[in-house]
C-alpha cells in the first residue's frame, strides 16, 4: 500500500503550496530581480519582511535590504569575479544551519534563483538535509535589463527565438555549442560575460556571425546606475576596453538590439537612458 506524504510535510513546496505561511525552520529562495526594488514580486516582499534570518548576495540592492525587519539577522555572502566572500559549499552549510535553528530563513538572490543563480544546487542541499524550502521567482536580468534598455528579446520581424548562456569560465574554459549559438535569426543573451568577451567575440565570428551583428551592453541594469551601450560584434572587444565596461554587465547579441533604437542612441554609442533619465521615469 502506497503511503502518501501529506502536502504540508513535503520538503519542496510546489503548486499552491507556494502560498503557504512562512514555516519555522523553512528556507525560501527569493529572486530579488535585476535591481529596481519596484520589480520585486508581492510574495517576495511579504516573505522578506517576515524573515528572521536573511542571507543575501552582492547584487541585492540596498533598497531591497531596507525591506528586511530590523530584528532579522543579516548575513552577506556575495560573490564577484575572483572574489568570493563565502565559498558556495559554506553558503550551503550556513543555510542548513540557520534553518535547523528554527529560524525563518530568506535566501535572497539577484535576478531569479533558477537562472544562473545556483538556486538548484542550494535546493538540492536543503532537500538532502531534510529542510523544507520553496522558491520565489524573480525577474531575471535578461528580461528586466533588456526591457529597460528598449531591447525586445523576441520580435517576429527579426528573430525566431532567444537563448540565455553564461560567459563564466568553468575549469578555465568557455565550453559552449558555438555553432548552434551563432545564428542571425536568434537572440543570444550572455550573463557574466564581460571578462570573457575576447573568447565570446572570437568564437561567434569564427562560427559564422558577421562583424556587423548588433551588440547591446547593459551595465547595472534597472538601477540608478543603469547604462546601456550599442556596438557591433566586430568592434566589441575594443569597445569594452575603451569604455572600461565592468561587471555586472549583460551582453545581448542579435538584430533585436537596434530594433527600437534608431532615434535614442548618441554618437559615442551610449544610450540616452542614463541615471538621470532613469530617475525622471521613476518620478512619472
Amino acid at each position: 500500500m502506497k503511503i502518501e506524504v501529506p502536502k504540508h510535510r513535503q520538503l519542496l513546496a510546489s503548486g499552491n503550496q507556494n502560498r503557504r505561511d512562512f514555516l519555522d525552520g523553512e528556507v525560501v529562495l527569493i529572486g530579488a530581480g535585476p535591481g529596481d526594488p519596484e520589480l520585486l514580486t508581492v510574495r517576495a516582499h511579504r516573505l522578506i519582511q517576515q524573515a528572521e534570518c536573511v542571507i543575501y548576495d552582492r547584487l541585492v540592492s540596498d533598497e531591497i535590504m531596507a525591506l528586511v525587519s530590523t530584528d532579522a539577522e543579516r548575513i552577506y555572502v556575495g560573490k564577484k569575479c575572483a572574489d568570493h566572500a563565502v565559498p558556495q559549499e559554506q553558503i550551503n552549510e550556513l543555510i542548513v544551519e540557520k534553518a535547523r535553528s528554527g529560524q525563518k530563513v530568506a535566501r535572497i538572490k539577484g535576478g531569479d534563483p533558477f537562472i544562473f543563480g545556483r538556486g538548484g544546487e542550494e535546493v538540492q542541499e536543503l532537500l538532502q538535509a531534510g529542510i523544507p524550502c520553496r522558491v520565489v521567482p524573480g525577474i531575471t536580468a535578461a528580461s528586466g535589463c533588456t526591457t529597460y534598455a528598449g531591447i525586445p528579446l523576441t520580435h517576429r520581424d527579426f528573430v525566431h527565438g532567444c537563448t540565455f548562456i553564461t560567459g563564466h569560465l568553468k575549469n578555465d574554459k568557455l565550453d559552449l555549442p558555438w555553432q548552434a549559438l551563432a545564428r542571425e535569426d536568434h537572440t543570444l543573451v550572455v550573463y557574466m560575460g564581460i571578462k570573457t568577451v575576447p573568447v565570446l567575440a572570437r568564437e561567434l565570428l569564427q562560427n559564422g556571425l558577421p562583424e556587423s551583428t548588433p551588440i547591446g551592453l547593459i551595465s547595472n541594469g534597472t538601477t540608478v546606475d543603469h547604462r546601456d551601450y550599442r556596438t557591433t560584434l566586430g568592434e566589441l572587444v575594443e569597445f569594452v576596453k575603451v569604455h572600461q565596461i565592468q561587471p555586472p554587465t549583460l551582453i545581448v547579441v542579435g538584430k533585436v538590439v537596434n530594433a527600437l533604437q534608431d532615434d535614442i542612441v548618441e554618437g559615442d554609442g551610449e544610450s540616452k537612458i542614463s541615471s538621470s533619465s532613469w530617475e525622471q521615469r521613476r518620478a512619472i
